[in-house]
């Protein structure tokens, strides 16, 4: 005869039944196949973004026919003087053009930028809301639904196809996103420090650029390099306001703009090398900034959640 089943009790009430301890080996496990996972995304990710970049490079050292022929080959003979004639044709006139706005543009909607976060984020004042979800409400606003406005306010500004009009519209462009990523940086900064150094008889001009500012030097350069990489790519709003407007009118195209000529230019003249070098020569230098600054970017975009 089989022995009877013995039936357990149940737990007496207020106590909790032991569960089985979770073995280490499952863990690892699951982390395991979560960094494979990760891993494998990361790695499909950056192919996609590295091919195309190095497919536009390669193509600028081929010709017509190999282009036309086959788009994943290897260049047959590697010069530089496609970059030359590209340069001649019109990028390095881009180049600079492109140049001279950013140098002015850049600073001016950081330090301006900066400022106006400051004030919304350490002084209390009536309406100190309303000015910051204002700020916020431009960073919303699509560009498209005011170029018309703001094409006339330039040209009665008369500062169509100049530098100075392009400059300012660039700052106000910038300012919402810069307002409200500042604002969010200054925010976390340690209040100990702003109160010493009002108590210590300094005033808010020289509390700001002497104390404040040099603490949010990590915020400053990453939301620099986004309004570096946002201004230098920016193709609507000059296309609308860098156009020449009259015949003894220069052109002041940006790089943007040149692109787009430099691509007509060679379709019809089969020069397609000069056009994937052109691009190339107007990729570099964004690279270039990013690459060299990207610890300070990502530092800048953790430090206000770490603090």
């Amino acid at each position: 005869m089989s022995a009877p089943i013995k039936e357990t009790a149940p737990a007496p009430a207020g106590r909790t039944v032991a569960k089985a301890p979770v073995r280490p080996g499952d863990r690892r496990g699951e982390g395991v196949v979560l960094n494979v996972f990760s891993h494998g995304f990361l790695a499909l990710w950056a192919l996609l973004i590295v091919l195309p970049l190095l497919w536009l490079v390669l193509s600028s050292f081929k010709t017509d026919a190999q282009i036309g022929g086959s788009a994943l080959g290897w260049p047959e003979n590697w010069t530089a003087g496609v970059f030359r004639r590209a340069w001649d044709k019109g990028i390095g006139d881009y180049f600079l053009n492109t140049v001279i706005v950013l140098v002015f543009s850049v600073p001016l909607t950081m330090l301006f930028g900066s400022m106006a976060a400051y004030v919304l984020a350490r002084y209390r004042f009536w309406g100190n809301r309303l000015l910051y979800y204002f700020f916020v409400a431009g960073a919303m606003f699509p560009v498209f639904l005011a170029l018309v406005p703001l094409f006339f306010m330039v040209k009665r500004l008369d500062m169509l196809n100049t530098y100075q009009g392009l400059i300012l519209v660039y700052i106000a462009y910038s300012m919402p996103f810069t307002v409200f990523f500042m604002h969010a940086f200054f925010r976390t900064l340690p209040t100990a420090v702003f109160e010493a150094a009002v108590l210590d008889g300094a005033s808010h001009t020289r509390t700001f650029f002497q104390v404040m500012l040099p603490m949010a030097k990590p915020g400053l350069i990453s939301v620099g390099i986004f309004n570096t990489l946002g201004q230098w790519n920016q193709f609507i709003l000059p296309t609308v306001l860098m156009q020449p407007q009259s015949g003894d009118d220069p052109e002041r195209y940006v790089l943007t703009q040149g692109l787009i000529q430099l691509q007509q230019q060679q379709g019809y003249a089969s020069d397609l090398p000069v056009l994937f070098a052109g691009v190339t020569i107007a990729m570099i230098p964004m690279l270039v900034v990013y690459l060299s600054f990207q610890r300070q970017v990502q530092a800048g975009l953790t430090s206000a959640t770490l603090k």
